[in-house]
């Protein structure tokens, strides 16, 4: 049995104007604290009895926020703990980084303390649209970042681009995929642009006003029409799609070894972290924020930064939002989560080990043009993809 490690940094240098997590801009001087915070929590849960983490640790992600504003020996203090006292046979090590937080110094550092893949924020490369957003970095700064990283010896980076944001345009938007393919990252994610009420840019747009560039936005059908553009541009650069918002670079014969299969190295390019949520598997979750699935039970820690280390201070894990996962919940996870993945589920083996009947269900959204369906396989159609959670709502509903 393998576990995943998500650790949750909720510090930012500034709020953007799309974000709707528990992050939030804060004084340095309360990072060492947060930091030990977490390697208390690591301690506490290394000496756990609980049968779920005796598993081997294989992915570690940071995320949150903007982890790499800590210093570089504080996320060695945190992954020294994590071999301290948890079985590891790391397989990929993560780090968020967002473009301006990157140095040459702090890459090495980086590289040394055992990461080995870096999720950065490009975004997007028109500096408009990014000061819109209320990103502190700019296009430069992308270029100076996979630079320093290159350098430090990294081979896995993954950047992001968001279809949608304020005052992109469709000649914009092509050039963001262009640069973005002129770099090379190994990884690439595409997330389309969600206007949440809980952001300061949705609440805008709820309130019909004009802050934030809330007049800008592009319509949903442009919005849709710009993913669809990317996947056409990443697959003949030679991108496989593997998850909705998810591509993963697949090398050339030439490089691969000969004890590995060309298919074992295009897997061995995808976020192996994150299928560990979309397939399913057990995932602890560390610090303020960070959510857990034990393989029947779901919870979160507290979201506030501070309480979280009060509580881990006074010798407790904050655990709040704790939810048991039945048959029926893991049923539904089973679906929308599975045909998240571009080669979607084996319905034939999810209806024997939950004893369901999916075809007529699966059939019918097939007719209606959802779904495609070869043997015992059911995916998404590609024409479908921009609006997966309309399907699966019809799917669920």
């Amino acid at each position: 049995m393998t576990l995943g490690v998500y650790v949750q940094v909720p510090f930012c240098q500034t709020k953007c104007t799309y974000c709707n997590f528990h992050t939030a801009p804060v004084a340095k001087s309360l990072y060492d604290p947060f930091v030990d915070a977490v390697v208390r929590e690591i301690e506490l849960r290394g000496g756990s009895s609980e049968e779920w983490l005796k598993g081997s640790v294989d992915t570690v992600y940071v995320g949150g926020g903007t982890p790499s504003l800590l210093e570089p020996t504080s996320l060695a203090r945190i992954l020294q703990a994590l071999r301290d006292n948890f079985a590891c046979a790391w397989e990929e090590v993560t780090l968020e980084a967002d473009p301006e937080t990157i140095s040459a110094e702090k890459a090495a550092a980086w590289r040394a303390a055992g990461f080995t893949r870096i999720s950065m924020g490009a975004q997007s490369f028109n500096d408009a649209e990014l000061k819109a957003a209320g990103r502190m970095h700019r296009r430069e700064n992308i270029y100076s970042a996979v630079s320093a990283l290159r350098a430090a010896g990294f081979e896995n980076i993954s950047c992001d681009l968001i279809a949608g944001l304020p005052h992109q345009t469709a000649a914009s938007w092509e050039n963001s995929v262009s640069e973005l393919l002129a770099l090379g990252p190994e990884h690439i994610s595409i997330y389309m642009m969600e206007i949440d009420e809980g952001s300061r840019l949705g609440r805008e747009v709820l309130a019909g006003g004009s802050r934030y560039s809330a007049g800008a936005l592009p319509s949903d059908d442009a919005m849709a029409e710009f993913y669809e553009q990317a996947c056409e541009r990443l697959a003949a650069a030679g991108y496989a799609h593997y998850e909705i918002s998810n591509w993963a670079l697949v090398a050339q014969p030439l490089l691969v070894a000969q004890s590995e299969s060309h298919l074992d190295v295009m897997h061995s390019l995808r976020s192996q972290h994150n299928l560990k949520y979309w397939q399913r598997e057990p995932y602890l979750g560390l610090g303020a924020g960070a959510h857990s699935f034990s393989g029947t039970h779901r919870w979160a820690n507290a979201h506030d930064a501070a309480a979280y280390v009060n509580a881990i201070q006074q010798g407790r894990i904050p655990v709040e939002q704790v939810e048991a996962v039945g048959a029926a919940e893991a049923l539904n996870e089973e679906l929308f989560l599975g045909l998240r993945l571009l080669e979607g589920i084996d319905f034939a083996d999810i209806e024997r080990r939950y004893n369901v009947k999916l075809a007529p269900r699966l059939h019918g959204l097939r007719d209606a043009g959802l779904l495609t369906m070869e043997g015992t396989r059911a995916k998404l159609a590609a024409t479908r993809l921009a609006v997966s959670n309309e399907v699966f709502v019809e799917l669920l509903g």
